[in-house]
């Protein structure tokens, strides 16, 4: 294999169901072994860092990836359930070599994924995958294996929550406090489920926390960023002031006005970049964004004096883009926000932070602040395909895509995209009318599908 080359590796590391192929535990003692040995010298002992989401699978994937490490030489740091962000905040703060979280994200809990970190608390790039799997693949990894003294050693490491929490208060502006405010948190039972309610709490809010009872199989079911709705219903139940809905891996973060209207990543990216442009801490007066944010978010940055610049799909490209031109703001529409001067990766709980921060500084409600942005009406159909064919070589599909970008021209726009973790096309729209938009999209999804056998 290539050393460019990536087959397990998708958008956000390796996903799959678990027990199955990628995900199976001999797989990943391979992959253990593999992201050890990249890191490994012969100069000292190299640490790699563990952590998972509430996943039933988790366990069987850690002990598989322990054994795989410290089969290398080097010391596997179990961290246990905790939110990917904190493992990458982690693995800078305890100086690890390299962190690999095992979450399926916002994926139902039969799948599972690992997520891997360099030890600056970044994703690994494209390359460095290609040569993790070329080296899975190989025949000769475990030859330079050490035996007795020299082999890793496995440890469980204390109080790495608390370490996280400390993180995410410093981070709260010290002038403001939650006090007065009543928040709703859907946990998706996952991994933010005790860190969440515990750093709002601690900061002065009243918490009400829902989904909040992991048993390895509720993860994401009906509830979290996937499921705004729960929290939006539990926010008018309660008559809260705002409601904060992570995914399962606490990376993204969906929020709910207190009118129980849903305020999502493209508004909560709004309200930032306005505050921040405001307080003269937006660099170079931009955010990065996906192709996926919504036209309206583009037209109120544009309104504001702030350029969008759109990357491709995945929280890794934005990250990319800001890292290179030294942006300090980026997200998606589906929650994940990174705040680069604090993060380097997508953080739910920090994101809320930051919006509620504005609540209070501006002393405006969430629903008068997500009213800087008004959603151009937008439709995403998902199609399954047998096969990944390039969309410019199926005349039927270029055909179909043309027409509607012709129909669509100067209102809207229309995007096609695979799926960077699953079989499916999809097929986004956006458009003055809900009606039409939604008729056009179905109508490409079924040519899509048809012709991609």
């Amino acid at each position: 294999m290539a050393e460019t080359e990536r087959k397990l590796f998708g958008t956000d590391g390796i996903r799959g169901v678990a027990n199955r192929h990628p995900m199976t535990p001999a797989l990943m003692l391979r992959a253990g072994m593999a992201v050890a040995d990249l890191y490994r010298n012969s100069r000292r002992r190299h640490r790699i860092l563990i952590g998972r989401d509430t996943r039933l699978s988790g366990p069987m994937i850690e002990d598989a990836l322990v054994a795989g490490i410290c089969s290398m030489g080097v010391d596997a740091l179990t961290v246990g359930v905790l939110p990917t962000p904190a493992v990458a905040f982690l693995t800078q703060d305890m100086k690890a070599d390299a962190a690999i979280m095992i979450s399926a994200s916002h994926n139902p809990f039969e799948d599972n994924g690992i997520k891997i970190f360099q030890g600056n608390g970044l994703k690994l790039p494209d390359a460095a995958e290609a040569r993790i799997e070329a080296l899975m693949a190989s025949g000769s990894l475990g030859e330079s294996a050490p035996c007795g003294a020299s082999l890793g050693r496995a440890k469980e490491i204390a109080g790495a929550e608390g370490r996280y929490a400390v993180f995410l208060k410093n981070a709260f502006p010290k002038a403001l406090s939650l006090e007065g405010l009543r928040v709703v948190v859907d946990c998706a039972h996952g991994a933010g489920y005790r860190i969440a309610p515990l750093v709002l709490e601690e900061l002065g809010a009243e918490v009400i926390p829902i989904a909040n009872s992991p048993d390895g199989r509720n993860i994401n079911l009906k509830c979290g960023a996937t499921h705004p709705e729960a929290v939006a219903a539990a926010v008018r139940r309660h008559r809260a002031h705002a409601g904060i809905a992570l995914d399962g891996d606490a990376d993204r973060v969906i929020c709910a006005d207190e009118k129980g209207n849903v305020v999502d990543g493209d508004h909560l990216m709004a309200i930032c970049a306005l505050d921040m442009k405001a307080r003269k801490t937006l660099r170079r007066n931009t955010v990065v964004a996906t192709v996926m944010s919504n036209m309206g978010f583009e037209i109120a940055m544009r309104q504001a004096g702030i350029k969008l610049l759109r990357t491709q799909v995945g929280d890794r490209y934005i990250l990319e883009q800001m890292l290179k031109a030294g942006y300090n703001l980026g997200g998606e529409q589906s929650g994940h926000l990174i705040f680069l001067d604090h993060t380097t990766t997508g953080d739910g709980i920090f994101s809320a932070l930051q919006v509620l921060a504005v609540m209070k500084r501006r002393e405006k409600p969430l629903s008068e602040l997500a009213a800087v942005m008004t959603t151009l009406p937008q439709v995403l159909v998902n199609t399954t395909v047998e096969k990944r064919l390039e969309l410019d070589s199926v005349p039927l599909i270029r055909k179909a895509i043309a027409d509607a970008e012709r129909k669509i021209a100067g209102k809207g726009r229309v995007l096609v995209r695979f799926s960077g973790t699953q079989p499916l096309c999809r097929v986004m729209i956006e458009g003055p009318s809900q009606k039409e938009i939604t008729a056009m999209a179905n109508e490409l999804a079924e040519v899509i599908r048809k012709n991609m056998k």
